[in-house]
């Protein structure tokens, strides 16, 4: 029996708050179902081997590689993407931080390195710039220089900390 003459299952996951219920392939990934089910193109495909971090998502506030990830793990999870970043079509104020810090040039390392940096300041809110840095090593980027980038999203906690503090 090939992947795609395995049967489907059942799973029931929350993406960017909504509910959901779909039926997938036993091996498919999070990656796969988020953007080829979903239409959710903003997790971009990169690698597949968890190397760039261009599909990073957030499963129940982790930040998770979705090209490794089992979609069937995400069974009862709540799945967060860039697309449920925005709030009545306002940039959330960690994208407008990259925009207005010109930390984004191609794009395409962007969404990952966004759900990322969410991530580390849900962890630590106070996270600097060094250690924004180190963990965001895993989200590959060729364009900036990973200076603007950094920059850019340490900027967006100090703003993100203001809104909490």
């Amino acid at each position: 029996m090939t992947n795609s003459e395995a049967p489907s299952r059942v799973l029931h996951l929350t993406v960017n708050g909504e509910p959901l219920t779909l039926a997938v392939g036993p091996y498919e990934s999070l990656n796969s179902v988020l953007r080829d089910r979903l239409n959710l193109t903003g997790t971009k495909r990169g690698c597949d081997t968890g190397g760039c971090g261009t599909c990073t998502v957030q499963v129940d506030g982790q930040a998770v590689y979705s090209c490794m990830y089992p979609s069937l793990r995400a069974e009862g999870k709540s799945v967060s993407t860039v697309e449920g970043l925005t709030t009545n079509g306002e940039p959330h104020p960690i994208q407008q931080a990259l925009v207005d810090g010109g930390g984004v040039q191609c794009g395409y390392c962007t969404p990952g390195a966004l759900m990322a940096a969410l991530a580390v300041y849900a962890e630590n809110p106070r996270a600097g710039a060094d250690e924004l840095a180190e963990e965001l090593a895993g989200n590959l980027c060729r364009c900036t220089g990973y200076v603007k980038l950094v920059e850019s999203l340490a900027a967006a906690g100090e703003n993100l900390r203001g809104h909490h503090d």
